[in-house]
């Protein structure tokens, strides 16, 4: 009979006693089997007692266990050897929570603090005590903000030590992290007590672990901090270096980047992009002379290269006229009538503002076109007006040209500078998550931030860039201006996915990824997320290929049998329909085509007909029973020209390699032609002869030389083909993917219903309601 499914078999042991092999009834409670363990070995107080995994996590199960008041007996040894057993075992056992909770009820926490606090043995002794004590204080059962001052204070002299032992000094590092972190007052304190200098040391050092603890400090301090006193450490901090040391011998460093160093990397660069945040929260203010200049500086920058004056001699209106002229052609929405007067134009504002400078730059435009309009939406803000002028002076002549360039185009294909600027500024702000708050799990630093100074400033550079030659690609007008920003975006978040090492390595991926190559990828990521590439799939398509490749070729075959009229070119390159001029080609060409199949003969059965030159077409038919093998000849009038048989046919020709488009030159309109040309090549007597095609559309030209193709046993090879059979694969596929198993399928089409009786329903939108 087989046992209850809550009855187990388990082996129970303990040492200096002979192993038990017991059935453990899941549903009794958990005293009573510990009891019955104890009488077994003639063991007193079974509550005292507790169970122990002995493989893996080796955790308690219960909560009363005699163990955490064995070790903390021992922590108080006087025997140093006693003492490091005892704090190996508390550090193996620290990590289970049970066993945690026994240790803080009974003061295990005072007596480890009092062991680092004394300080009499700075080696392993006092690496052990902070381990356990850093276990134990991870749980969350006791808060940071309980430490007492001299122990924070004690543990930062261990961080200011030269010559410590490598096993403390991380330790301790990372107990101070969480000080910092968790009080803010204890946080002030760690703060004040090391000083950044040292923390530079620290860094410097080749022990890994040693960075990776010092590491956590700086940023756990430099969150703590407000913005105006991380800003000065991190201008102190990159005065001394620590950006070019990171890049250098952390970021490039021979042994591979820890996750935790990844993450802590990570929220460095947030935290220095963050330095960005004031500015992209201010607006523009209108009263700031400086700001007012900063936007005049810009319009000097393209269109007075020199320094000349704006308008020169000129009155004020024609000046005012010129200078908005220049700001709309910059990109700014200086001629916008719906726009309310500025607030800066109420009087009660201007008595303490800079009246007469505020005036002065006013008068430069008309009523309500003051392009510092453009700037006040928030974000971006000034760090809009920032990265403008950053790109002006640092880039003055790719400034100039994208200006200039898009001066002269037509109003609707401009790329406005200022407004291409500002979204782009946005958009940056939203993939570099500038703003936003430290994750505390990420690790998606970019190395490209710590390889140079200014680099958000230096990334848009790039990117505006980026923006005018995809503008340019899209061919996009002042209405595409969201489509473009779009891709513009997939083409930065796809690359700063990658992680460039460099802002040069990010300028070669991001314009190695245009307008056409985004599509693609679009198109391969919606095919993945239907399925379509999914292995199963892809083998199906591979079977049904095949098949397929035969149901084109037969409507190739069939093509040819309905025939097509082709156009002849005159001696003046004038276009006339087939047969009705004289062609001036030294070879015949052919006006049209039908094939036939004949039911007495298995074989397929082919007529081309033609024109003899200076003679026109009928619309006869050839009779088929007079040809007892393929042919390609007249359908029309077999007298005009004797019949080719198919076997005699040696090649098919395309485009340059024609006989009747070969010495044409190479205009636009040949260009044209050899697009469309075809001949076929065939045996006639000892001489070879052409029966030379145009055809009249791209479409009929892949037709034909698909059917020919296919006549003459050669792949099918033109892009008709290869859309037509990426169509049939589709929906082929679809349809053996639908369950269909009891679904009857008509043969026939349904019929297509009758129209109606009047079409009094059609809507004309062009007509304005009343």
């Amino acid at each position: 009979m087989a046992p209850p499914r809550n009855v187990v078999k388990i082996a129970v042991q303990m040492r200096d006693a002979i192993p038990q092999l017991i059935r453990l009834d899941q549903a009794k409670p958990l005293a009573a089997v510990l009891k019955e363990v104890c009488d077994a070995w003639s063991l007193v107080h079974s509550e005292r007692y507790a169970l122990q995994f002995a493989d893996g996590h080796r955790k308690y199960i219960t909560e009363n266990d005699l163990e955490a008041e064995r070790l903390l007996g021992g922590l108080q040894c006087g025997s140093r050897e006693r003492r490091r057993e005892t704090l190996q075992h508390l550090v193996l056992l620290a990590p289970d929570m049970t066993f945690a909770q026994e240790v803080i009820s009974r003061d295990g926490l005072q007596r480890l603090g009092t062991i680092i606090e004394d300080g009499d043995d700075l080696g392993e002794l006092l690496a052990l005590a902070l381990r356990a004590f850093l276990e134990l204080m991870e749980h969350g059962m006791v808060s940071w903000e309980t430490l007492s001052i001299p122990f924070v204070r004690k543990v930062v002299c261990y961080v200011n030590m030269n010559l410590m032992d490598a096993s403390v000094q991380p330790l301790a590092l990372r107990l101070l992290e969480s000080v910092t972190l968790s009080s803010p007052a204890l946080g002030q304190l760690v703060k004040s007590e090391v000083p950044l200098d040292r923390l530079l040391v620290h860094l410097q050092v080749m022990n890994q672990q040693l960075q990776t603890k010092a590491m956590a400090l700086l940023t756990a301090l430099l969150q703590g901090a407000s913005s105006t006193e991380r800003k000065h450490m991190l201008d102190y901090l990159w005065q001394r270096n620590l950006r070019q040391f990171i890049y250098k011998n952390i970021i490039h460093s021979a042994a591979p980047l820890g996750d935790e160093m990844a993450h802590h990397l990570y929220v460095l660069q947030a935290l220095m992009l963050g330095l960005l945040e004031p500015r992209m929260r201010t607006p523009l203010d209108p009263y700031s002379q400086e700001q007012r200049e900063q936007l005049q500086a810009l319009r000097q920058a393209a269109f007075d290269p020199e320094g000349e004056s704006l308008g020169t001699g000129l009155s004020a209106d024609r000046r005012r006229s010129l200078c908005a002229r220049e700001f709309r052609k910059l990109g700014f929405s200086v001629s916008n009538p719906s726009l309310a007067p500025h607030p800066c134009l109420n009087p009660g504002l201007l008595c303490s503002r800079g009246l007469e400078s505020l005036l002065s730059y006013l008068s430069l435009f008309p009523q309500n076109s003051n392009p510092a309009q453009d700037l006040e939406r928030v974000p971006p803000g000034l760090l809009a007006l920032d990265n403008m002028l950053y790109f002006s002076r640092h880039a003055p002549s790719a400034y100039s040209r994208f200006v200039l360039e898009n001066s002269s185009r037509e109003d609707k294909h401009e790329c406005p500078f200022a407004r291409s600027s500002i979204q782009l500024t946005v958009l940056l702000c939203e993939l570099l998550h500038i703003g936003e708050p430290c994750s505390e799990t990420a690790q998606d630093f970019s190395p490209m931030f710590f390889s140079q100074d200014q680099s958000f400033h230096e990334l848009f550079c790039v990117s505006i860039q980026l923006l005018n030659k995809t503008w340019k690609e899209m061919r996009a007008t002042q209405e595409d201006f969201d489509k473009v920003m779009q891709v513009v975006r997939e083409q930065l978040a796809r690359t700063l996915a990658l992680k460039p090492s460099s802002l040069e390595l990010f300028r070669t991926k991001v314009n190695a990824l245009p307008y056409g190559e985004v599509l693609r990828l679009r198109q391969t990521e919606r095919l993945h997320q239907e399925g379509t590439l999914a292995p199963p799939i892809l083998e199906l398509r591979e079977k049904l290929k095949p098949e397929l490749m035969g149901l084109i070729r037969q409507q190739r075959l069939l093509r040819l049998c309905e025939g097509t009229l082709f156009r002849k070119i005159s001696s003046r390159r004038r276009q006339t329909s087939c047969g009705s001029a004289a062609c001036p080609l030294t070879t015949r060409c052919c006006s049209m085509g039908t094939w036939r199949r004949v039911p007495a003969h298995p074989p397929l059965r082919a007529y081309l007909s033609s024109v003899r030159m200076g003679q026109g077409s009928g619309s006869a038919t050839c009779s088929p029973q007079t040809m007892s093998q393929d042919h390609l000849g007249p359908s029309d009038q077999p007298s005009l020209l004797p019949a080719v048989p198919v076997a005699d046919i040696k090649a098919l020709l395309t485009g340059k390699d024609c006989p009747h488009v070969r010495e044409k030159g190479s205009g636009k309109q040949n260009k044209d032609l050899y697009e469309l040309a075809f001949s076929v090549s065939y045996d006639h007597g000892e001489e070879e002869a052409y029966l030379n095609f145009i055809a009249p559309s791209k479409r009929e030209f892949h037709l034909w030389t698909d059917g020919l193709s296919a006549l003459l046993g050669s792949p099918m090879g033109s892009e008709q083909t290869r859309l037509d059979l990426e169509q049939l694969l589709t929906m082929e596929t679809k349809l053996r993917l639908l369950e269909l198993e009891n679904v009857p399928i008509p043969e026939q089409p349904p019929p297509i219903p009758p129209p109606p009786t009047n079409f009094n329903f059609c809507y004309d939108c062009s007509i304005p309601e009343p």
